[in-house]
């Protein structure tokens, strides 16, 4: 696993890093101030609302969020151990935390197999593809028996389309025909779902370009007929607080259970996160982080509250390195670092193609507490430069692999020509690798233990109890 601290990325471009540019000065001013007074706290408020505003937040849910914070803050007894500006960034994560569902809720999986699972929305929120996202989490993460169908009738490449993707994330199909009528295809898949023993059957929808009655009437029969134990509304986080106002009415007129919210690896405000979950009274389950199919994530209040205030978020950074590393291949590294052998290019390669499992460096600087934003770090080390250097390494003789001092001029040059690069791509290759052998040797080959201890450092940095909720194994 490579080190936690690599100066090699920033964070991404997504809607929660959108609003916490948008929040982080003001949050940070607040850290200065020796006493709360209604007037500091007034001009605070101010501030927020703008943020709030510019991040596509709904009227009333930026009304009832500040109303909350005020009411808190002038009620609010400060510690002597805690600032006053420390305590009214508490307040404003708490208040996010509320907004955003409070709780984490997970899918209702404990009804008689198969669970019927209702996916609905609007085209174009990337429906169809959430279903084999969530299709392929529930049979990696839960170890269930997924089936698949898609009624959506009016649109035969939907249906060729999941059909397509099922075959990628390896789950059962059952397949469905435009001039079946929605009904027949909905009893048809339960029935086949419980001859093959499925544990879960994922029901896809039609979609419309915006919401009608038709659209409706179809849902509240196909609901009454497969009887789900989850209605799931995906919603599209770049549409902002219009997100908000699509899932209230989907939600009075068929009743969703909760939400899917995608995209929210694009440029969006924000608005969406922060306004769906309150004006619904319905929570967020789900969200999509990205294009491939296991961007897909349980939605944490808590943490991405933490994470839209720069506090980050360690709990699922570390969860994310329990599913994908390879904890043999850490073991091995190791063991070989301790013994005083040398970290050579296929051990660089090795830990490349664990960082790639879990998403890139981005992806993981994202979740790391108080990181900077911009500036060397934008656009470092994403997939596309794994790719590049594993290109290069892969150019090498293996004995070069083995042996890197033996890299010279021609040896680089014939490597660059090898992988399509450039001398100055194989440079800076080299150039990481020789941090990182730099860095294992002063780790003395222990593993990430150490720094999760340093969290540890970062108590009053983070919010109270984050650390307490950190998994073991890998402590």
């Amino acid at each position: 696993m490579l080190g936690w601290r690599k100066p090699l990325l920033a964070l991404g471009n997504d809607m929660f890093q959108s609003l916490s540019d948008r929040l982080g000065g003001t949050l940070e001013k607040l850290r200065g101030i020796g006493r709360l007074t209604e007037n500091n706290i007034q001009e605070t408020l101010s501030h927020i609302r703008k943020a709030l505003l510019e991040g596509d937040v709904a009227q009333t849910v930026i009304d009832e969020f500040l109303a909350n914070v005020k009411k808190k803050a002038l009620g609010s007894k400060t510690l002597k151990s805690v600032s006053p500006g420390d305590a009214l960034v508490k307040i404003v994560h708490e208040e996010i935390k509320h907004a955003l569902g409070e709780e984490t809720e997970t899918l209702n999986l404990s009804a008689e197999p198969p669970v019927v699972i209702l996916m609905c929305g609007l085209q174009g929120t990337g429906k169809t593809t959430t279903v084999a996202k969530l299709a392929n989490q529930l049979q990696t993460v839960d170890k269930k028996k997924v089936s698949v169908v898609s009624t959506d009738t009016s649109r035969p490449a939907a249906i060729d389309q999941l059909e397509t993707l099922a075959e990628q994330v390896d789950c059962h199909f059952y397949p469905s025909h435009p001039s079946q009528s929605v009904n027949d295809i909905a009893k048809a898949a339960i029935a086949d779902a419980k001859l093959n023993f499925m544990d879960v059957l994922i029901v896809d929808t039609a979609g419309r370009l915006h919401i009608d009655d038709e659209l409706m009437q179809e849902l509240t029969t196909l609901k009454q007929t497969v009887n789900p134990q989850e209605v799931l509304l995906v919603v599209d986080a770049m549409t902002g607080q219009e997100a908000a106002s699509t899932a209230k009415t989907f939600h009075d007129a068929v009743g969703v259970t909760g939400m899917v919210l995608t995209k929210t690896d694009g440029d969006a405000r924000g608005g969406a996160a922060l306004s769906i979950s309150l004006i619904t009274g319905k929570p967020i389950k789900l969200m999509g982080t990205g294009e491939k199919i296991e961007n897909f994530e349980v939605f944490h209040p808590d943490r991405i509250a933490s994470s839209i205030l720069g506090m980050g978020d360690i709990v699922s950074l570390v969860e994310k390195a329990q599913q994908t590393v390879d904890k043999a291949e850490a073991k091995k590294l190791s063991t070989k670092i301790k013994k005083g052998k040398g970290f050579n290019f296929n051990d660089f390669q090795s830990q490349l193609g664990q960082m790639k499992k879990m998403g890139g460096m981005g992806a993981l600087m994202k979740k790391m507490p108080m990181m900077p934003k911009g500036g060397m770090a934008n656009g470092l080390m994403d997939d596309k430069l794994i790719t590049k250097m594993e290109a290069i390494i892969f150019s090498m003789t293996l004995k070069e692999r083995k042996f890197p001092a033996l890299l010279n001029t021609s040896r680089k040059k014939r490597i660059a020509k090898g992988s399509g690069t450039e001398m100055a791509d194989v440079n800076k290759m080299v150039k990481q690798f020789t941090q990182m052998q730099k860095m294992l040797k002063k780790m003395g080959g222990n593993k990430m233990q150490k720094r999760m201890k340093q969290l540890q450092q970062m108590k009053g940095k983070l919010p109270p109890g984050l650390l307490d909720k950190l998994p073991t194994d890998l402590m």
